[in-house]
């Protein structure tokens, strides 16, 4: 057992400041009630699988346990307080009913049922399509080896979701994951999600935030990791857990937490998101070959070259394999099968008749970058922009940089009678939109692509919303873009232009 925090805590006095780590460790919330039981008033034989024994009407029975959509990671230590909300409580379970009320809560929102459970990572074996979210709750600095920390990255890396709850807004717990997630994944930092972030609106949309006590503004902040287009780790710097199980923190008067009704709809977005991406996080995962970054391009094939930068540019891992497989398939130009991920500001695009730029969230072009991408699209080069998810960060960041790039012309709306559209195997005049974008642009119904054209001919090509998603064959709630058939199409489309002009 740990030695109790301090002298107050187990006398049960309140906290007048959180001098150490020690001194945010305090009971948060009561253990979470018991599973119903019921009368069963139905048929005198349960239902399949067996054994069958009869059951006489009077006998109680547990309702079937449902589906375990979160596993809640056992870490840390635990200890023994005094006081009225003394008795045992542990570093990974402070607030012991946050799970099973956010499932509660959940279930009534969304008209799903699902359960949580603990998980011991010794045993876990990381598999996201048995458990799609894990979440870590704590208020103390983290404390996990290397063999566990190595198991989350492959949770991660295999297409699952792992949540970081800071319970009651604990600099101490909040620092110690941003250090242990730099380690994790050095080249995936942590970044803010949007306001126009899918998980922010996937069941109820949050504009506004309530706080509990020490308010630091009025807006959610959560941070995340993306990998691929999904969010793969997320972090809440403020309290989830005692909102979820409507509690206050009596004991920790500098605690930050989000009041109970924000945190319930965060709470109902965060099962919404995890439900809607599974599958997406899966087909992600799955591992793709690049082609290396200083091969010459085939002289006789056009090359899917993908163009890095300083933010998440891999947007839909294999979603390119998808479009060169149907466009191996299909048409008269000769594609590359593979795709290949270029730092315009290091690799050479001398010989390249095709570039692909996507991403999430903002970025910025080295002078480097610029000078290689002017020479570029001077040279007869074809860029075309596709913002991820249909995001207003990167539609922002997308202008300023193409302003950088050519800053005496502008993006122009590209007419559907273009040849782009009209011309290309696959005319589309009429555009099928997924449902955000229906909202988003009530009055669309054709494809909405933007141009900068040089010597008569389109050399820069943005498209608002997303093409790419469209390719991958799987779900994007939230997603502003394309639905399948129309996002194929103008793929294709736009290779044979590249190709061709």
């Amino acid at each position: 057992m740990l030695l109790r925090a301090s002298v107050a805590l187990v006398l049960g006095l309140p906290l007048l400041a959180a001098a150490s780590e020690n001194d945010w460790f305090v009971p948060l919330g009561p253990p979470p009630k018991a599973a119903p039981r019921h009368i069963s008033g139905g048929e005198s034989f349960p239902p399949l699988p067996l054994p069958a024994t009869p059951l006489r009407r009077s006998e109680r029975k547990k309702d079937p346990a449902p589906p375990k959509l979160i596993g809640k990671v056992v870490w840390g230590e635990t200890a023994t307080f005094g006081g009225e909300s003394g008795g045992e409580v542990a570093d990974w379970n402070l607030c012991p009913a946050d799970l099973q009320s956010l499932m509660r809560g959940s279930s009534q929102a969304l008209g799903v049922r699902y359960g949580s459970q603990s998980v011991t990572l010794a045993t876990f074996e990381a598999d996201p399509s048995t458990t799609p979210l894990l979440f870590v709750s704590g208020t103390r600095r983290l404390r996990m080896d290397a063999e566990q920390l190595a198991k989350l990255r492959l949770y991660v890396q295999r297409g699952g979701l792992l949540v970081f709850d800071s319970v009651a807004g604990s600099p101490w717990f909040t620092d110690s994951v941003r250090v242990t997630l730099a380690q994790l994944f050095p080249d995936r930092p942590l970044r803010r999600l949007p306001a126009d972030h899918p998980l922010l609106h996937a069941a109820v949309d949050l504009d506004k935030a309530g706080f509990g006590r020490n308010a630091p503004g009025d807006q959610v902040v959560l941070e995340g990791i993306y990998v691929g287009c999904r969010v793969g780790v997320l972090l809440s710097p403020y309290g989830l857990g005692c909102g979820w199980d409507g509690r206050h923190v009596p004991g920790l008067p500098q605690a930050v937490y989000y009041d109970v009704e924000t945190a319930g709809r965060i709470g109902v977005n965060l099962v919404a998101y995890t439900l809607g991406y599974a599958e997406a996080g899966l087909e992600e995962a799955k591992p793709e070959l690049f082609g290396a970054a200083d091969a010459a391009p085939p002289s006789d094939e056009l090359v899917f070259t993908q163009l890095t930068h300083n933010g998440h540019w891999d947007v839909h891992p294999g979603a390119a394999a998808g479009l060169l497989r149907r466009a191996a398939g299909t048409l008269a130009v000769k594609v590359s099968l593979r795709r290949q991920a270029v730092d315009p500001g290091k690799d050479a695009l001398a010989g390249r008749t095709f570039a692909w730029l996507t991403g999430l969230d903002d970025f910025q072009f080295s002078e480097a970058a610029i000078a290689n991408l002017r020479a570029f699209l001077r040279g007869g080069g074809t860029l075309v922009v596709n913002n991820g998810l249909g995001l207003a960060t990167f539609d922002a960041a997308v202008r300023r940089e193409l302003a950088r790039l050519l800053p005496d012309q502008t993006l122009k709306p590209i007419m559907t009678d273009h040849p782009l559209f009209s011309g290309g195997p696959f005319p589309v005049q009429v555009a099928n939109l997924t449902p955000a974008a229906r909202v988003a642009y009530p009055k669309l119904a054709g494809p909405m692509l933007e141009g900068i054209a040089i010597g008569g001919d389109l050399r820069v090509i943005y498209s608002p919303l997303d093409l790419e998603a469209g390719w991958t064959g799987c779900e994007h709630p939230m997603m502003r873009g394309y639905e399948a058939d129309t996002a194929m199409a103008l793929g294709l489309d736009l290779l044979v232009y590249a190709a061709t002009h």
